[in-house]
């Protein structure tokens, strides 16, 4: 065997020692600047939507909870606070919680959401050791590519369809390789961290039964599970170093059956999957997209106001409609967030798919709910085949006996159809009108030359 195939062997027999030793390795400079570029948007999209989340009942309650077991002092501060309230862990969990609480955060096409959990574990952790804005900005890095990679390996489909939620089952290793970096944690520190963290993952799309509240607890509960696991390993607590790749118990075979332990680090440090996070122009899940971007394009051919009458069809892959497709009913935000039938009306009738289209009074519309009920949605193979490496869609609506059909292959937000730095400063102007949002932008776009504590000064001058 020579040497590199001898070198290529090692590799696969032992990931998660590789991952871990990348994770403790990486140095800022080894970071591309688009890399960099995209966490510092990260960094103030999910600041932003955090800020707004608290705004939501369920990170209310989550507080709550945080605050009956907190003294008042700690070392990390809740987005929007004045001062340092909570421990590092809970803090990450309140604020990841409300960065993910109105279906605003940032999400990747392994479907998940890694910005809700990398970023509040990151800074919590960069506040309480008065860490820089490189280190920041490398901890983030390692954070959204460990848990990235760590679907791909998974199979998202394959994974999402065994009633997993991604999100809560690999956020724990983006909180834990962020603090592991920030922490430097030596390689088997760190991968006792992932260890750590990868046996705590939870989380299931129950939630998409009554439209509860459990999907927000998911992100904010994998920020802390990664605090946990890195604080834990760094006192010498050990975790399984072989977390991905054991046969009993070794999270990808326990999460699908079509895994491929081999993505986990192929081209690790070469190639950045990070560099295709995507920001969300909507108010709603991420597969749903390309939809929303359909049906406002038709919207505009045919014109508006939207005959609620006209038919409408929507192809569906059969993982979007396993986990959109169902029908629409009033209930929750969460529900009707998840609705693809929902988002698309609302889309036609309203053109625009945001926080207002969520309140009780939109949601349970009549005429809105009419129109969700008459979509004619439809299983087309060709989106399976394109889908989730593009998150694809299609509306088409008659009119005049023709139709008029648009197709999506990636929506906006998306690499291939980005929001910028300034579109996501005007996102942010748009839900939290009364924050100094410029300020905050020009902080967070340039956080190498700023601090963790600057920023979350800034973020507390935010006035309902």
């Amino acid at each position: 065997m020579n040497d590199d195939r001898r070198a290529a062997a090692a590799r696969t027999a032992a990931p998660t020692l590789e991952l871990a030793a990348w994770i403790s390795g990486l140095k800022y400079e080894d970071i591309p600047a688009r890399t960099r570029e995209v966490v510092r948007i990260a960094i103030l999209d999910t600041l932003g939507c955090g800020i707004y989340g608290f705004g939501t009942p369920w990170a209310g309650m989550m507080l709550q909870w945080a605050r009956a077991g907190s003294s008042g002092k700690g070392d990390a501060t809740v987005w929007g606070e004045k001062s340092p309230s909570l421990r590092v862990a809970d803090a990450a969990m309140v604020n990841g919680s409300a960065a993910h609480a109105f279906e605003l955060d940032d999400y990747h096409n392994a479907k998940l959401h890694a910005g809700a959990i990398a970023v509040p574990a990151a800074l919590a952790m960069g506040e309480k050791l008065g860490s820089d804005g490189k280190a920041i900005v490398t901890a983030i890095a390692a954070g959204y590519e460990t848990m990235i990679r760590s679907s791909l390996a998974s199979n998202p489909s394959a994974t999402r369809l065994r009633g997993w939620h991604i999100t809560g089952i690999y956020g724990p290793f983006a909180a834990a390789a962020a603090c592991a970096s920030l922490m430097k944690l030596d390689s088997e520190q760190t991968a006792w961290a992932l260890g750590l963290a990868g046996t705590q993952g939870a989380g299931t799309w129950a939630f998409n039964a009554d439209g509860t509240m459990s999907k927000r607890l998911h992100a904010g509960k994998a920020a802390h599970s990664g605090v946990l696991a890195a604080e834990l390993a760094a006192m010498g607590y050990s975790g399984p170093t072989q977390i991905y790749e054991f046969a009993d118990g070794g999270v990808l075979k326990a999460h699908s059956d079509n895994s491929d332990v081999s993505l986990l680090t192929r081209d690790l440090g070469r190639v950045w999957h990070t560099d295709k996070n995507s920001i969300k122009p909507y108010s709603c899940c991420g597969s749903a997209h390309a939809y929303i971007d359909a049906a406002l394009a038709v919207r505009k051919k045919i014109g508006a106001p939207w005959n609620a009458g006209r038919r409408v069809k929507v192809g569906l892959s059969k993982v979007v409609d396993v986990q959109c497709g169902f029908d629409y009913a009033p209930g929750s935000a969460l529900n009707a967030q998840m609705s693809l039938r929902y988002v698309i009306a609302a889309a036609l009738a309203d053109g625009q798919v945001l926080p207002p289209q969520f309140t009780d009074e939109r949601m349970g519309d009549p005429a809105l709910v009419k129109l969700a009920a008459q979509l004619e949605c439809e299983h087309d193979p060709k989106l399976d085949a394109l889908y989730p490496a593009h998150f694809a869609g299609w509306v088409a609506a008659e009119k005049d006996g023709q139709w008029v059909r648009e197709d999506i292959l990636n929506p906006t937000g998306s690499v291939d159809n980005p929001v910028d730095a300034k579109g996501v400063t005007e996102k942010i102007r748009g839900i939290l009108p009364h924050a100094p949002v410029d300020a905050i932008a020009k902080v967070a776009l340039n956080i190498e030359n700023h601090s963790v504590r600057e920023l979350l000064a800034l973020a507390a001058q935010h006035t309902a």
